[in-house]
């Protein structure tokens, strides 16, 4: 049996190997490529004994191929060994930095499939590391698992030769209106590597939270970093921290580029330091969402010392060649101030030896040497962005209603904002950077970047439910050519990614306008990677392991309450979690949570569900940011109130089990230095 799909010519071939095993076309990958030519009957299937080769002598070539091996021993219990190439391999996997096709520059690879071998060959270390997300996405889905599967490992033959349409294809991920650690920025630097994106822009300042140290100014982490939205004791990187999040970065040949945004949207500066005021009063901390209110004075000499000892540290731990200093929703500060200021700074970022990158509202003011400019509006031009071109600026991508992906998908989305609009998958990839903006031409876009606002999301589920699918529809806008991109094929190649992400844990939008594939019956359970669960922050975003011993004797889909109507804590288990018999909303008893200052508290039980099947779960909650929530084998859905005053309020979240879900941990949590949360009334119904 086959599917084909005209407009690319794509074909799964079902009697390839044996069932479950599908091969996957060599152009069924996102991003889409360049160029594939198939070898018809040809087909490659990964012994035991298979070794990966890599360029004799390079460093990174053998990082490379230690990469591969950490994706692919899990999954498939090879050993696998990582060993230098003697000549041309004529088997198992090799990484070669020598003999690419001309065409494929700095970042692009070409992948040969033969019978005998599989061979990714680029001119550069990025170019075989983008080679490597290819040839993970050229395997059957379950190749993502960490636990070992039965394969077989069979890839389709033939030769492919890619490359990106833009250098810069970036991520932006906001960690100031809500604080994420360390763990969980590295791995979104993961998921985000594996669609060739290669820029994670930081926005590592706002009103609501400083989170860098900064050690001629260390009020700015210790008080400007120690709440966030709705409060909290949000957080800041050491500079330490900060660091190894460039490392691992660079090791995905990933560019960090931070922003410390100005002169507006610096409230929790001014809070740390009265002088950054031209009163000398420092405000309260600040812990809602509006903007446009706070601006740094632009007279006094100390702003300017300020500015310049920040970005210079800055600077001094980032590699990467840009440092952004935003300039965007400065309403407090007037237009002449406004030019004054960015015109005194900028020569600091080039002092620095970096380039100034901004929002596009730097248009307005001096061009400096190689200056980018970030167009984030809704509309197809705009004075500002005008400018900024006239006097030779580059432009980066990110207009608003097509690559914010804080915004809602549609109006049921739980998380998320609206003002630039709803954004389904099709409205992120229906467009074409090159002829976007009038005026602009197509030789001074630089790249496509999606930026992640952090205003409703708290943990790493819901950043990963906001960026996938649209992410990686923005990752094939900035990579692909625009003549191979079509939505009708886009679509069935992003649904092919779903069981991928199952089996990798990323919690992501089930959008009604993809097909969105499954994995073969019973497949051996798969847990999420080490990175997932190494910090609180990861850890909340989805429940931390119960012990299968605590799982519930209830019949499918039961939940009443767990035991805690009859005073025993059993079979809900966690930390400082307890019964109480005040406040209760009906019966005699109900569960609390004492939370700390570093740590969440967390109440959870694991009940038996069927396969394929829609639950909701239903229960109150007392306190302020209280979590429900369900995690399994193919499920990780939560929901949360950021308060409910002193009664009981209700809450629930819906959620669909896969094929082989035979059970879930229902959980209710609180969050970082928030009172003791209450819960009664669990439910747990089936439609």
């Amino acid at each position: 049996m086959a599917l084909t799909t005209a407009a690319l010519g794509l074909i799964w071939a079902a009697t390839a190997s044996p069932a479950g095993a599908a091969v996957v076309n060599l152009q069924d990958v996102v991003p889409v490529p360049v160029s594939v030519q198939p070898a018809a009957g040809v087909t490659y299937t990964l012994p035991s004994t298979a070794t990966i080769q890599t360029a004799s002598g390079s460093g990174p070539a053998t990082d490379a191929g230690n990469y591969l091996a950490g994706v692919l021993r899990p999954s498939t219990g090879y050993a696998l060994p990582v060993v230098a190439a003697s000549g041309t391999p004529t088997s198992g996997i090799a990484l070669l930095l020598s003999g690419a096709d001309a065409s494929v520059g700095t970042e692009g690879y070409q992948i040969d499939v033969t019978a005998a071998s599989v061979i990714v060959r680029a001119q550069t270390p990025a170019g075989l590391f983008h080679g490597v997300q290819t040839l993970r996405q050229l395997l059957p889905p379950q190749i993502e698992a960490r636990t070992v599967q039965s394969g077989p490992w069979t890839l389709a033959g033939g030769r492919i030769v890619d490359y990106p349409r833009y250098g810069y294809r970036g991520a932006m991920l906001d960690v100031s209106r809500h604080f994420f650690g360390v763990d969980v920025v590295k791995r979104y630097l993961d998921e985000i590597a594996q669609y060739k994106i290669n820029t994670l822009h930081l926005h590592l300042s706002d009103d609501q939270g400083w989170r860098i140290v900064v050690d001629a100014w260390p009020r700015l982490a210790t008080v400007g970093g120690s709440t966030q939205v709705g409060g909290g004791a949000g957080g800041y990187y050491t500079k330490a921290q900060y660091s190894d999040i460039v490392a691992y970065a660079t090791a995905r040949h990933i560019t960090i580029v931070p922003e410390i945004d100005m002169p507006g949207h610096v409230n929790a500066a001014q809070a740390s330091y009265a002088e950054l005021n031209c009163n000398n009063t420092a405000p309260a901390l600040y812990t809602g969402i509006n903007v446009g209110f706070s601006s740094l004075c632009v007279n006094k000499e100390v702003t300017y010392t300020f500015v310049q000892q920040v970005l210079s540290e800055l600077a001094a731990i980032t590699p990467g060649p840009y440092l952004h200093i935003g300039g965007d929703e400065a309403q407090s500060t007037t237009a002449a101030d406004y030019r004054t200021f960015i015109n005194r700074i900028q020569p600091y970022v080039g002092n620095a030896g970096k380039t100034v990158m901004g929002w596009h509202q730097i248009g307005q003011t001096d061009h400096t040497a190689n200056r980018v400019a970030q167009y984030w509006g809704t509309g197809t031009s705009d004075a500002d962005l005008s400018a900024a071109v006239s006097k030779g600026d580059k432009i980066l991508l990110s207009p608003a209603n097509k690559t914010y992906i804080d915004m809602k998908y549609n109006n049921q989305t739980t998380l998320g904002l609206s003002w630039a609009g709803l954004i389904e998958v099709q409205t992120a990839y229906g467009w074409d950077p090159g002829a976007y903006l009038s005026g602009v031409p197509a030789s001074a876009i630089i790249g496509v970047e999606a930026p992640m606002w952090s205003e409703t999301l708290t943990k790493l589920a819901d950043i990963e439910y906001m960026a996938f699918p649209r992410l990686p529809a923005i990752a094939e806008l900035a990579w692909s050519p625009q003549a191979a991109r079509n939505w009708d094929t886009f679509k069935v190649r992003l649904g092919a990614q779903g069981p991928r992400w199952t089996l990798q844990g990323i919690n992501f939008y089930r959008s009604t306008q993809v097909p969105w594939g499954t994995l073969p019956s019973n497949p051996p359970s798969a847990s999420p990677s080490a990175s997932a669960s190494a910090s609180p922050s990861a850890s909340a975003s989805r429940s931390p392991s119960a012990s299968p011993s605590a799982s519930s004797s209830a019949p499918a889909g039961a939940l009443a309450n767990g035991g805690f109507e009859s005073g025993s804590l059993s079979p809900w288990t966690g930390a400082r979690c307890s019964v109480v018999a005040s406040p209760v909303r009906s019966g005699t008893k109900a569960l609390a949570g004492s939370v700390t200052a570093s740590d969440t508290a967390q109440c959870e039980q694991t009940v038996t569900v069927q396969p394929n099947r829609t639950y909701k779960l239903n229960a109150y909650v007392q306190g302020s940011y209280v979590y429900i929530g369900a995690t399994g084998t193919g499920v990780n859905v939560s929901t949360w109130t950021p308060g409910t005053g002193s009664a009981y309020a209700p809450l629930s979240v819906t959620f669909t089990t896969g094929a082989s879900t035979t059970s879930v941990t229902v959980f209710v949590h609180g969050w970082y230095g928030q009172p003791s949360y209450y819960a009664d009334d669990f439910t747990l119904t089936a439609s």
